[in-house]
């Protein structure tokens, strides 16, 4: 069976963004939660930090409910089907809820070490990304759903619920293996 839907889910520097690159290898076109997030600061025209992207993104599912963004997303998807897609951004139940909708649809969490997730971070010198160690600390705790409404983000939950995991701690020939091994398990146990 082919899987037409993948979802990710995991902190800030997990390695969410690798492993859409490798999914794109095999011809997964990308859609980011976050897109809808943006859409919306497109209409402030000035530029935002993260923290204020996070603001953003809890008004709309405040607005909308907590799962308005994954509610977006499949409205958008489903107009355009017979195409592959990873869904990149999910950080809260309901938007998986949402998207479980779209059939065949697959949760899959991006976990990592938080030591790993903080020099990744220090590393990859984005904007967003420049601060000190408890500045950070704060951010991981914050995405992770710490202190955060039911329509606030919640990784913690959406990895709790996904449906598959990949652990990645290692190189990147490491993730990928396992990457195609998670493909694999897709297909076998859904075929």
């Amino acid at each position: 069976m082919k899987i037409d839907y993948i979802g990710l889910t995991g902190m800030m520097a997990s390695g969410k963004g690798e492993v859409v690159k490798i999914l794109e290898e095999f011809g997964y076109k990308y859609i980011s939660l976050s897109d809808i997030v943006r859409e919306e600061v497109a209409l402030a025209a000035k530029p935002v930090s993260r923290s204020e992207m996070q603001n953003i993104g809890n008004r709309l599912r405040s607005e909308g409910g907590p799962g308005i963004l994954g509610k977006r997303i499949y409205e958008k998807l489903s107009e355009s089907p017979g195409n592959k897609w990873i869904i990149d951004g999910i950080r809260n139940p309901h938007e998986v809820f949402e998207l479980k909708n779209l059939s065949p649809f697959f949760l899959v969490a991006i976990r990592s070490d938080r030591e790993l997730i903080l020099k990744r971070l220090k590393d990859r010198l984005r904007d967003t990304d420049v601060a000190d160690i408890s500045q950070l600390n704060m951010r991981l705790d914050r995405e992770w759903g710490i202190n955060e409404p039911v329509g606030g983000q919640q990784v913690g939950k959406c990895v709790e619920i996904s449906d598959y995991f990949i652990d990645n701690n290692g190189s990147l020939d490491d993730l990928r293996t396992q990457v195609l091994k998670t493909l694999k398990l897709m297909e076998d146990e859904n075929g």
